[in-house]
């Protein structure tokens, strides 16, 4: 199935490449990052963005596609030093007919992004997925010896796969997670 629907999408992710309409990372441009159906749009300004949107519409036309535009979202990043924002209202951008809505945070592939570049909440997202887990741990493993607990909660509560991802995190917040890591470990091997 991934492979086929790779096919389907070529065509869309060819043309949006080949606008050349996107933003410079590193000396390269980049304007689309796709993920199965999960596809983000990046652009400079409000125009390049739209004229993207454009593109898209137009070849998902010629391929018989649709999109979702209740859960399409755009996000606006600010510059970090706030004398450098140009201007902080923007038009609506539309795809298929419809106005597509701003948010101020959202959650893609697992991830939660802010329009801030701050990933506090995504870290706390994080602590709130170790509780579960270490409860889940805590009502099916609760007779296991302590060096088998502690195995099984190396293997399923440790897996933090888009820590990579942090770069902008209150020092408190790290800390809450690091108390909580260390509280769940105590719950669950029955330590005092």
């Amino acid at each position: 199935m991934p492979y086929l629907f790779k096919l389907y999408v070529r065509d869309l992710l060819k043309a949006v490449v080949a606008s050349n309409i996107g933003c410079n990372i590193a000396g390269c441009m980049v304007n689309i990052l796709a993920y199965a159906d999960d596809m983000v749009l990046l652009a400079p300004s409000w125009k390049g963005l739209q004229d993207l949107l454009n593109i898209i519409d137009k070849v998902a036309v010629e391929i018989d596609m649709s999109f979702n535009t209740k859960k399409t979202v755009c996000m606006l990043f600010n510059p970090i030093e706030r004398y450098k924002i140009v201007c902080n209202n923007f038009p609506q951008f539309c795809l298929a007919s419809h106005r597509l809505s701003f948010v101020p945070v959202f959650k893609y592939l697992g991830h939660i992004v802010d329009n801030e570049m701050q990933d506090d909440g995504d870290v706390l997202r994080e602590l709130k997925c170790l509780f579960t887990r270490t409860n889940i741990l805590i009502r099916r493993f609760s007779r296991c010896s302590v060096d088998v607990k502690i195995r099984l909660f190396r293997s399923y509560c440790i897996c933090f796969f888009d820590i990579a991802l942090w770069n902008r995190v209150k020092q408190s917040v790290i800390k809450k997670l690091v108390s909580a890591y260390v509280k769940c470990l105590k719950m669950f091997c029955q330590f005092s």
